[in-house]
């Protein structure tokens, strides 16, 4: 369906761009979670939410 949009040669150069792209999403992700509350958003992950409690 991308090819019929795009074109084949687009279509290539998307899907060698689509590793790349997801890679510095994951950074931004987290750079965000890094200038954000951490312990905020960490707190709602089930696993990691008893590590942070105070007494």
């Amino acid at each position: 369906m991308l090819s019929k949009v795009l074109g084949p040669k687009t279509t290539q150069l998307t899907k060698s761009w689509i590793p790349t792209v997801a890679t510095w999403g994951a950074v931004g992700g987290m750079v965000l979670l890094f200038a954000t509350d951490w312990k905020l958003i960490v707190g709602r992950i089930p696993y990691i939410r008893g590590k942070f409690k105070d007494e």
